[in-house]
């Protein structure tokens, strides 16, 4: 029994003797953790505080932008409160007579097409520039298709007849050559005809008159559109002239009998003599 209980005293000696080693291997992992958590709680803090910063940055930014629209808003009003104001007095001084009334209105007015009046000088100009344009200035639009009718007539008129000249030119060539693989002008005779020796000067002098005669026709189509050009030229300065003028019922021609005196003759009788007068009233 002696020796149970120095066992027992023998452990709790080396128990006592163990716990200091333990103590002084924990403390230094428990610093180690102590120390990486307040470094957290720091970091944290600081990320926390520059978060602050920045709200309070973004805050005060806020805050001007609203200030600087206040103070935008606040002079649109003055501004509109002076106009009115300004507006108010000039109507009323205008009222008055103080102020002529165009005065009010500094925008143009409206266009009134019931009074308006072609340029001449304006309507010539774009009538040379662009075909039709003169008829469009002087709001004539029933013109147009006219005009441009006569235009587009003209240049069917002259591809048509250039296209003929062109064939029977080639059609007169072959004919007056040797050459027997050139005959474009069998094209042009009837079914069942041909040219020999019997008919042959006839038929150069046929196919050289028509070559003529659509040559002719070809330059007479440009120069019929030259005319359409400055005929709608010459209706544009003119209607344009016109506008202006006079055709009231003012306007009137009159014929009557009359005593015309001759106060060259010394005689009564024949100092007067009957007659008929014209009366123009414009």
């Amino acid at each position: 029994m002696i020796s149970a209980m120095r066992i027992a005293a023998i452990c709790m000696i080396m128990a006592a003797q163990a716990q200091p080693v333990v103590a002084q291997a924990v403390a230094p992992v428990a610093t180690a953790e102590a120390t990486a958590t307040a470094d957290s709680v720091a970091k944290a803090r600081g990320a926390t505080d520059s978060v602050a910063v920045y709200s309070d940055s973004i805050s005060i930014r806020i805050n001007q932008a609203k200030a600087t629209t206040d103070s935008i808003a606040q002079s649109i009003e003055k501004a509109l409160a002076a106009g009115a104001t300004t507006l108010a007095n000039d109507t009323r001084m205008a009222i008055g007579g103080e102020l002529p009334a165009e005065a009010l209105v500094n925008a143009p007015a409206k266009r009134d097409w019931a009074t308006w009046r072609p340029n001449p000088q304006r309507a010539l100009w774009l009538a040379l520039v662009i075909p039709g344009g003169g008829q469009i200035y002087n709001r004539k639009y029933w013109k147009l298709p006219i005009i441009y009718g006569g235009f587009m007539g003209c240049l069917y008129a002259m591809n048509w007849n250039n296209m003929m000249y062109k064939d029977y030119s080639q059609a007169y060539l072959d004919i007056m050559d040797s050459d027997p693989t050139t005959q474009s002008y069998n094209q042009f005779l009837h079914l069942g005809q041909h040219i020999d020796s019997s008919n042959e000067e006839r038929y150069k002098q046929i196919f050289k008159n028509r070559k003529d005669k659509y040559r002719r026709w070809r330059d007479m189509s440009f120069f019929c559109m030259l005319g359409v050009y400055a005929l709608s030229v010459i209706d544009a300065y003119v209607d344009a002239e016109l506008s202006e003028f006079d055709i009231s019922k003012d306007l009137s021609l009159k014929v009557e009998p009359a005593v015309i005196n001759n106060s060259a003759s010394n005689k009564v009788l024949e100092a007067s003599s009957f007659g008929v007068q014209c009366k123009l009233r414009f």
